[in-house]
């Protein structure tokens, strides 16, 4: 599926929900790309997951920020790859670096960077620990398996909407 056709479903899948997110957080390796950037080479040629660059190209189209939060230690190699996939103008923060905070600090950078709380944002990475910890912080987080795709992005949405209604009915009592 070419890009476009996965841009044009993922409209379809975001016109599904009345509540979006305001931001959208990609975790890199396994996340949006098919290998760890410290196994590559600067001079290599990167590629993305199939859906990944469509799921982007509709959130930039509805209007939704994007992010980046990875734990690459080679963020040098991550921004060559981000520039050689002509990615930079997607995101509005990139928060990467080496931690063994699970992303809480990188989540915290970007909360201060862009203003967004942390109840008005959808995570996407490929390690639990990840997941668990990011949650706590009261975000929406989705562990994918194989990448960003459509059915994870349309998962990710959906627990999104619900998470955010709840925590709307908590601020109404």
């Amino acid at each position: 599926m070419g890009d476009e056709r996965v841009k044009a479903e993922a409209l379809q899948i975001l016109g599904l929900f009345q509540v979006l997110p305001r931001l959208v957080v990609f975790d890199l390796d396994y996340t949006l790309w098919p290998f760890y950037c410290e196994c590559r080479s600067k001079r290599d040629s990167p590629s993305l997951f199939r859906h990944a660059r469509g799921i982007m190209y509709a959130l930039k189209e509805k209007g939704v920020e994007m992010a980046i939060a990875s734990r690459s230690p080679t963020p040098d190699i991550a921004k060559v790859f981000i520039d050689k996939l002509e990615l930079q103008s997607m995101f509005v923060a990139q928060e990467i670096f080496s931690s063994w905070t699970h992303k809480t600090e990188h989540f915290q950078k970007i909360q201060r960077k862009t203003g967004i709380p942390y109840k008005s944002m959808l995570f996407f990475d490929d390690e639990d620990r990840n997941i668990k910890t990011v949650s706590k912080m009261g975000v929406t987080s989705v562990l994918v398996e194989n990448g960003v795709n459509l059915d994870m992005f349309k998962l990710g949405l959906s627990n999104f909407a619900t998470s955010f209604a709840a925590s709307s009915r908590k601020q109404d009592e």
